[in-house]
């Protein structure tokens, strides 16, 4: 008799996933230029089943691949954005575009989202692009930008966290709970200067700055890490109550020539 074959659920994070963004950065056509890096927030985090794939608070980027300011006659000037990739829960990064559907096919959907209070932002049928156009065009920190996963992007179950089930409603006849005890857990809050770095906890990545992070009582080594700075390290005692973690980061020495 042949042996009986098992087969394991495929966990994906799908192709046209929805990635809620607000850009973390003022950008101008005035000022912009062609290759600038541009960082924007996650506002809501992202599940594949129960677990969080793309935390809120995490931190997406894109590429500036046309930048030119106002010029005479009256000709506008130009912005325009490509979505690069957002990072993941567990450190790897899944690409975006800015489109719902692929190049190719219907782009209504994404169009009926492009309002905002500086202007209108226009979707090409062409996939990764956010473009703007106007006098001088600046786009505020803060903007919205709808994004989606560009491809099926396959993940390991093992180094994502399970969402937490949500608890069920008290009686109305029941007193108000007591606080939780001390010595359980508490909520961190980290921020950091400059915003977008990566958070690692017991070596341990879990979020970007700024976020709020629960940790269990004990001892913990918190690092706050961002490219182009050194990193930022402190030991806390966890024992109930909450905290506040601010770090200031400074630049990494530059190489000898």
């Amino acid at each position: 008799m042949a042996a009986a074959s098992f087969r394991f659920p495929r966990f994906v994070l799908e192709d046209g996933t929805p990635v809620k963004l607000r850009i973390a950065q003022t950008v101008s056509s005035d000022s912009a230029h062609v290759g600038d890096r541009v960082e924007f927030e996650v506002l809501e985090e992202v599940r594949v089943g129960n677990l969080v794939v793309i935390p809120k608070g995490g931190i997406a980027w894109g590429t500036v691949t046309e930048a030119q300011p106002k010029r005479r006659m009256g000709r506008a000037g130009k912005l325009e954005i490509v979505m690069d990739s957002v990072r993941l829960a567990d450190g790897e990064k899944a690409a975006l575009r800015a489109t719902k559907q692929a190049q190719g096919r219907s782009h209504t959907a994404a169009m009926t989202a492009g309002i905002v209070a500086t202007g209108l932002i226009v979707w090409p049928a062409a996939p990764f692009f956010l473009f703007m156009h106007g006098k001088d065009v600046t786009i505020p920190k803060g903007t919205e930008v709808p994004t989606f996963v560009n491809g099926d992007f396959p993940i390991d179950p093992a180094k994502f966290q399970q969402a937490a089930a949500p608890e069920p409603p008290a009686p109305a006849s029941a007193a108000t709970p007591a606080p939780p005890a001390p010595g359980q857990s508490a909520q961190v809050g980290v921020t950091s200067i400059p915003s977008g770095a990566d958070i690692l906890v017991d070596g341990n990545f879990v979020s970007n700055t700024p976020s709020t992070i629960e940790l269990s009582a004990g001892e913990h080594t918190v690092i706050i890490r961002k490219e182009g700075y050194r990193d930022w390290s402190r030991k806390i005692t966890v024992s109930g109550g909450d905290l506040n973690l601010t770090a200031e980061l400074k630049p990494a020495a530059k190489p000898q020539n």
